[in-house]
């Protein structure tokens, strides 16, 4: 078994778009059939979406932990410290590798492990 599909949702997605864009992420702007607008992302065949809230919902969920693994994690940490990342934990070193973790704009935690 193997992830294929990510759906986050945020109240403003140009925000958060930006934002993922900088871990390396490159998105389109579109609509599946009469579905709202939204960015998408697809490396080797792993899709990550992000999402305007729906009607129902007050806030974007911020309990979902996301990792990605990335190249080059040192000088990637250096161009995040300087964005609307907020850098929780500093590159450790762990039994899984070197690993960072970050928070987006929403609250959600994201795990930086490097490639």
């Amino acid at each position: 078994m193997k992830i294929n599909l990510i759906v986050i949702r945020t109240e403003n997605i140009e925000l958060l778009k930006n934002q993922y864009e900088l871990l390396g992420f490159d998105f389109t702007y579109h609509r599946h059939g009469n579905g709202p607008f939204h960015y998408s992302s697809e490396i080797d065949g792993f899709v990550f979406e992000i999402y305007p809230l729906t009607k129902s919902m007050n806030k974007a969920d911020n309990s979902l932990r996301l990792g990605f693994e990335i190249p080059d994690l040192e000088s990637k940490m250096e161009l995040l410290k300087l964005s609307n990342w907020e850098v929780i934990s500093k590159i450790k070193e762990t039994e899984w590798g070197q690993i960072a973790i970050v928070q987006d704009l929403d609250g959600r935690k994201i795990e930086l492990k490097n490639k």
